[in-house]
């Protein structure tokens, strides 16, 4: 655990205020659902709590079925990280943050078919080059949980609405396992 040196006093209702820097850093915002653990050791933690991080083996295992039907790449991501990759490069992608992209169609709430080849920021800091993907927003309760995606960089693959709807199909069902 990493000390940051700032101290902050309990008030009279039990609130303790996150500062503005560290909120900022950790990309926590208003209405954001903070789950809260105690060591015995008298640690009292906050994390952001992700529903679709909940689902831990059942996503890895829904990713592989997307990835054996499509033969296609397959994510599945909460709204900070990736927590279930399927097909070719899915070691390197678990635990990496979501790229603007990502963020962006799930902050939208619509799915994205994109067909045509390009350069495509999908982990945070680094942009590939896909020839095609679709990536579609878990939505419960009007609130983005995560995200399941499709990528291809073969050229010349081209997504079409079947890919769409077994993306979308994968969300609503991911959605309903979660409590957002």
């Amino acid at each position: 655990m990493k000390a940051t040196g700032i101290v902050r006093r309990i008030d009279d209702l039990g609130r303790v205020v996150i500062p503005k820097e560290i909120r900022r850093t950790m990309r926590i915002k208003e209405g954001d659902p903070m789950e809260i653990f105690v060591n015995p050791d008298g640690e009292v933690i906050l994390q952001k709590y992700s529903p679709v991080g909940e689902l831990g083996d059942f996503a890895v295992e829904y990713a592989e079925s997307l990835s054996e039907s499509t033969n296609h790449q397959a994510l599945i991501c909460d709204r900070e990280t990736f927590i279930a990759a399927a097909g070719r490069g899915r070691k390197e992608m678990i635990g990496k943050r979501v790229g603007d992209l990502v963020d962006r169609v799930m902050n939208k709430q619509e799915v994205t078919l994109q067909k045509t080849s390009g350069s495509f920021e999908i982990c945070g800091g680094s942009a590939d080059t896909y020839s095609s993907f679709v990536i579609a927003p878990i939505v419960n309760g009007g609130e983005s949980g995560g995200a399941v995606l499709l990528l291809s960089k073969e050229e010349g693959v081209v997504m079409g609405e079947t890919e769409r709807a077994m993306v979308e199909m994968a969300a609503s069902f991911l959605a309903k396992q979660t409590q957002l």
